[in-house]
């Protein structure tokens, strides 16, 4: 008895997929949908990458000014210059971070529910996707939160022992304690990384597409990664891997050039804006990538996972059956990723 072909109205076939077809849809929904998914990633890639680049660009103007002519820089004012720069970083990284909180929260929402619409194969604008997730922002902001939390904690744990540490340990001995305990904290905070990013990484899908609470959606991302853990975290590393390859390649030039306006033209208000400028372009090109294809891959593997477990696809396929009938896909299949509607309860 032949096979009968498996149903693709959109982006993935109803079925449990594999990490050919999870790479492929989420593809698939970047080219659907450019404007919405690339226009919105590069508005929030630009928004986290401009305070960044402003205090990189700082500090290599003071590192060029230093390089370009070392006997005219006191001791004093280069020490001056050092604190600048350093205030200049990590004020610039702090904003870039608190800007990618909100940035990133908000467009792994609209992301999320432009996919949920794409494996149907309808399209979705940003505006509509927006009006559908921002009664979601709450819990999804929720989510962050708790994930940050949860990684922040051993951080702070860390901190509070090498103060310890260092307040009771000879100098000479001190050094050595302090980069043995270094290297055994990354490690194992390494491994506690992942450990909880992967048992995690469905909740942002849980709260926009099952309309759940921040730890009702944590606790329905670490029930659908059981069984499957190892899996998970694979296609989640490699993303990563290809991801972060790819910008690499897109960024580097912008930043390398970026580096060299910076140090070699220090002093001059015009090299230290060219600087920034290419320095958030690198940054914008590199993130407006790496957020779209994180966020599809997520939010392909929780399908898969419930495909997989509760055998979803049953219930993707009646419906896709239904809208082709119809001859269109009607925004009531945003409802189908509610729980309820799962094969298996």
């Amino acid at each position: 008895m032949p096979h009968q072909p498996v149903l693709r109205p959109g982006i993935i076939p109803l079925r449990p997929l594999g990490l050919g077809d999870i790479l492929d849809g989420t593809i698939k929904l970047i080219r659907s949908n450019p404007k919405a998914v690339l226009g919105l990633s590069a508005i929030a890639a630009l928004l986290t990458s401009v305070p960044l680049a402003i205090g990189q660009a700082f500090v290599l103007d003071t590192m060029g000014s230093t390089l370009t002519d070392p006997s005219q820089t006191s001791a004093a004012a280069a020490e001056l210059d050092s604190l600048y720069g350093v205030a200049a970083q990590y004020g610039g990284t702090l904003v870039s971070y608190a800007v990618q909180f909100v940035v990133v929260t908000l467009l792994t929402g609209i992301l999320t529910r432009i996919l949920g619409r794409a494996v149907f194969g309808g399209n979705i604008t940003a505006g509509e996707a927006w009006r559908l997730v921002k009664s979601r922002m709450p819990a999804l902001f929720g989510v962050v939160g708790l994930m940050t939390v949860i990684m922040a904690v051993p951080l702070i744990v860390f901190v509070l022992l090498i103060v310890a540490l260092a307040m009771n340990v000879p100098p000479r001995d001190g050094a050595l304690w302090l980069l043995g305990a270094t290297l055994l904290f990354l490690l194992v905070y390494f491994c506690y990384y992942l450990f909880f990013r992967t048992r995690f990484a469905f909740a942002s899908p849980a709260v926009v597409l099952e309309g759940r609470g921040p730890i009702d959606a944590m606790r329905r991302s670490w029930h659908l990664v059981s069984g499957d853990f190892w899996r998970v975290l694979g296609i989640m590393l490699l993303t990563s891997l290809l991801v972060g390859l790819v910008a690499g390649l897109l960024s580097v030039p912008f930043t390398l050039l970026g580096t060299i306006f910076g140090m070699f033209g220090a002093g001059s208000v015009g090299s230290a804006i060219v600087s920034a400028v290419l320095i958030a372009i690198g940054g914008t090109l590199g993130a407006m990538l790496t957020y779209p294809f994180e966020a599809g891959v997520a939010g392909l593997l929780y399908a898969d996972r419930r495909m997989r477990s509760e055998a979803f696809d049953l219930v993707l396929q009646t419906a896709a059956i239904e809208q082709q009938r119809q001859g269109w896909v009607h925004s009531s299949t945003d409802d189908l990723w509610h729980p309820s509607n799962s094969a298996k309860p």
